[in-house]
């Protein structure tokens, strides 16, 4: 880890991974691992007028308001777990999330970099709309990759598997425009700042993950 602590975000379209490679990262550079979508879903279940808000929002693959996702970020990473640093999973998505947090951030003497996972938009689609999660306890499958023993039933807690709204083809492609549109141009937002590090996000998690920590390593 970098002298003063380590902060992370991780980027790449829907589906690249990223809350995989957080979890494999995590187990090497021990900060917390937050994802701002399990924070929203969380909202989502407890039936708050945030969730509720954002999950209208989400099921439509639109983007939650910055102000909204810049408020939750800053509670979050001013908790004391989060002294050494954080890993950062969703977030930002835009420029004015980016600069936000930037503005969050400044004076902060640990080191900030952005990794970015490339996936191609078909390899993102197919991974997408196979996902099934199970409703009882949020484990996640496969179709294809990943099936459970019994279709539709969950390996750890026998729970219900469903498709997610968000894994449906159309939503999928309406999160792809959007990511294309507004957190693709981040790329050279932190390219400028020498803040990125971008690696091929396609293969098995531990292929990729084997490119991912030595990039990150490097610039430690």
């Amino acid at each position: 880890m970098a002298e003063h602590g380590l902060q992370l975000v991780l980027l790449g379209p829907p589906g690249a991974g990223k809350g995989t490679q957080a979890d494999l990262l995590i187990q090497k550079i021990v900060i917390p691992h937050i994802s701002t979508g399990d924070i929203l879903r969380s909202e989502a279940s407890r039936g708050s007028e945030l969730g509720l808000e954002a999950r209208s929002l989400m099921d439509h693959g639109k983007l939650v308001p910055d102000g909204l996702m810049l408020g939750i970020v800053q509670a979050r990473i001013e908790q004391p777990d989060c002294a050494d640093g954080f890993l950062l999973d969703g977030f930002p998505r835009s420029k004015p999330q980016a600069e936000g947090l930037e503005s969050i951030l400044r004076g902060s003497a640990m080191k900030f970099l952005a990794a970015c996972l490339d996936v191609p938009g078909d390899e993102v689609v197919g991974r997408l709309s196979g996902r099934r999660t199970c409703r009882e306890c949020g484990a996640m499958f496969h179709v294809d990759f990943s099936p459970p023993k019994i279709a539709g039933i969950c390996d750890r807690c026998s729970g219900e598997l469903y498709q997610r709204d968000d894994d449906h083809e159309e939503v999928i492609q309406a999160r792809l425009e959007i990511y294309r549109k507004e957190t693709e141009p981040l790329l050279e937002f932190y390219e400028s700042r020498a803040q990125l590090v971008k690696v091929d996000g396609t293969g098995s998690a531990p292929e990729v993950a084997a490119r991912l920590f030595p990039a990150l390593s490097e610039r430690l």
